[in-house]
């Protein structure tokens, strides 16, 4: 394998981000203060690398894959991956995330509503504005009532007057704070977007980095505030700017629904993963339902595979098909037909509706 590649798609961790090139003079960020590294993977990655961390190993992306992925990481620059649905688009991000130790996946699963504002952040000025009007009538409340319980402590006496408790960073903003390591950024489905939005992430993904308004107008008074991350953690913003240090590792995936304009196509890295062949199928079985299990659905596999040329038929397809053949435990002849039946209504091509 070349020496060049930091992931290496064998789906067992190693420390090859450590040896991660410096960017490109073009691509080079200074964001601050650095923030903690985030949890390890969560329960979305398990379910999409298989059963067990281990059966990772079972997803061997191409060579192809592994070139382009490591073409983003080396130039960091957000990688497009278009294909079919069930093709793999989404687990490549989990399955970097595993590899190179960057921790838990922020995913942003676009529909036709999202905006920027979306995966940057959410201000609750309606929450702040009660919480101010409770806090500045407790005590007059606590005065006419002997023995009432002490008010509790005034937002309005935090930095910037409590205004960080009502900021969130969403997930595109907590993956451009300042980190050492890149974070890596699932942004699903952009094709189902409203169609300003391809051309409002231009600037975001070319700049590194994104202001929030609220806070820059208390700059002076509150340079740091704290704010609260899509992980859930207290992070700082400084002068109500967020610019990363390590630019994320960014995957946006398209079923081909739309085209998506040039500005954006420009910036990114593009990766088509074509419909798995029975190679892929057979390791992506074996990774959610143990060795063995490749060759034990066999028949199931084939069928998965015995299509019309532009038939449409996703990956979970399969899976279902297989999870109710090994539950279910038919026997006999009859429930034969059965397996043979529900298998066909289950694999139905997505493009069919009779």
């Amino acid at each position: 394998m070349s020496d060049w590649l930091i992931y290496r798609g064998a789906g067992a961790p190693h420390d090859g981000i450590e040896h991660l090139p410096p960017p490109p003079p073009w691509r080079d960020f200074d964001g601050g203060p650095l923030v903690a590294p985030p949890a390890a993977l969560d329960p979305s990655s398990e379910r999409r690398l298989g059963v067990q961390h281990r059966e990772a190993s079972h997803h061997r992306p191409g060579e192809t894959e592994r070139e382009l992925v490591n073409a983003a990481l080396y130039l960091r620059r957000p990688l497009l991956v278009t294909g079919a649905p069930g093709s793999g688009k989404s687990t490549l991000a989990h399955s970097v995330a595993y590899e190179l130790g960057l921790g838990r996946v922020l995913g942003w699963p676009v529909v036709s509503r999202s905006t920027l504002r979306d995966g940057l952040y959410d201000y609750d000025a309606i929450g702040r504005l009660q919480d101010l009007q409770i806090a500045r009538a407790a005590p007059a409340a606590a005065e006419g009532a002997e023995g009432t319980a002490a008010p509790g402590p005034d937002p309005t006496d935090e930095p910037g007057g409590g205004i960080g408790r009502y900021i969130r960073l969403g997930p595109l903003g907590t993956a451009l704070l300042p980190a050492a390591r890149p974070r890596v950024l699932l942004v699903d489905e952009l094709d189902k977007s409203d169609i300003d939005l391809p051309n409002d992430l231009l600037n975001v993904l070319e700049e590194g980095e994104f202001r929030i308004p609220e806070l820059e107008r208390l700059a002076g008074s509150a340079p740091e505030v704290e704010v609260l991350s899509d992980d859930g953690t207290r992070v700082t913003v400084r002068d109500g700017r967020v610019r990363c240090r390590a630019f994320p590792f960014i995957v946006l995936t398209s079923n081909g629904e739309r085209d998506f304009p040039a500005p954006l196509l420009r910036r990114c890295i593009h990766l088509h993963i074509p419909v798995p062949d029975k190679e892929r199928l057979a390791a992506m079985v074996r990774a959610h339902f143990g060795d063995g299990a490749a060759e034990r659905y066999e028949a199931v596999i084939d069928r998965f595979l015995d299509r019309e040329p532009g038939d449409v038929r996703a990956v979970d397809q399969l899976f279902n098909a297989i999870h109710l053949t090994q539950r279910a435990g038919w026997t006999d002849e009859d429930e034969e037909e059965t397996r043979r039946r529900l298998t066909a209504e289950l694999m139905r091509p997505l493009d069919r509706t009779r």
